[in-house]
């Protein structure tokens, strides 16, 4: 946890540093730092989610591909 906690300090502090840089303002970069996150949060759910077909799908397309003949013993 102490992990997650120091890369999302990280986090804010350079996209803060970079819209400062890039605007001048403090408040920008500070509103930036905040909204990208949660934003950036949301989208990773929908890319999970895109994901998760992709993978149900190769499962299904390989479960559903022939492996050959099965050998009586």
């Amino acid at each position: 946890m102490i992990k997650t906690a120091s890369f999302a300090i990280v986090h804010f502090s350079v996209a803060f540093a970079v819209v400062f840089a890039l605007t001048g303002s403090v408040v920008i970069g500070g509103l930036v730092a905040l909204v990208e996150p949660l934003v950036n949060t949301v989208a990773y759910h929908f890319h999970e989610k895109v994901w998760e077909r992709i993978r149900a799908r190769r499962a299904a397309r390989a479960s559903a591909t022939p492996r050959g003949p099965a050998i009586a013993a």
